[in-house]
């Protein structure tokens, strides 16, 4: 599986779990439910302040979207 698609699993994920639907949270962007499908279904990548913004709002981290947190328990 490819990284976009694995980040849009993780942030669909995060949403979900927030109680935001997309449309919320394209609002909340300045676009459409749609554009921000497109994210969750790792068709666009994210910029750095698109991340921040939505690791904020999740109350999640970077580190839950792009699977790094089991990274470093494994190497421990």
């Amino acid at each position: 599986m490819d990284c976009a698609k694995e980040v849009g699993q993780r942030l669909k994920q995060a949403r979900t779990n927030a109680g935001f639907t997309q449309r919320e949270v394209g609002e909340k962007l300045g676009m459409t439910q749609s554009h921000y499908a497109r994210y969750e279904m790792g068709i666009v990548e994210l910029n750095y302040e698109k991340i921040i913004f939505l690791c904020k709002l999740f109350q999640t981290s970077a580190d839950f979207l792009f699977d790094l947190e089991e990274q470093f328990y494994r190497k421990s």
